[in-house]
């Protein structure tokens, strides 16, 4: 199932990232994709303020350390594979034990380890159309990411 929806500005995105966020659930898998500066990172920090993360601010992007995990309502690990080789070395992370968790996992760039990926899952793909103007196509692949889609505003 997908649904595409179109957010003309900062504010629509952070809106969207926290009406998702609030809706997530134990174990829930965010594949984010999109070119460097699509807005992946703020849509991430929007989507752990729907979760009630203690501390927004401290959301940032992971890219030299691959992983950082914030307390929420949910814990929230929050991958980046930009400067991984590949699958393999995504997998090495020990990612197998994050998708069996009770916390929520987003991965940026997740193209890139694409084939590590649970089975079920949700996507979002990031295209920028102007400065300010996103695209997020949302793919969900299995039935409690469908229903998500489903009751999604």
């Amino acid at each position: 199932m997908t649904r595409t929806i179109d957010v003309p500005d900062l504010a629509a995105t952070e809106a969207f990232g926290r009406r998702l966020g609030a809706r997530l659930f134990p174990g829930a898998v965010v594949a984010l994709v999109g070119q460097l500066g699509a807005g992946k990172t703020h849509l991430t920090r929007a989507v752990a303020e729907g979760l009630d993360v203690r501390n927004p601010a401290a959301v940032n992007s992971p890219t030299f350390v691959l992983i950082q995990e914030y307390p929420a309502r949910l814990p929230i690990y929050h991958f980046d594979a930009y400067r991984l080789s590949g699958p393999r070395e995504f997998a090495e992370l020990g990612v197998e034990e994050y998708f069996r968790g009770d916390g929520v996992c987003i991965i940026e760039w997740a193209d890139k380890v694409e084939p590590t990926l649970p089975a079920e899952h949700l996507r979002i793909d990031i295209a920028i159309l102007d400065e300010s103007r996103r695209r997020f196509t949302l793919t969900a692949t299995g039935e409690r990411y469908e229903c998500l889609l489903r009751e999604f505003p």
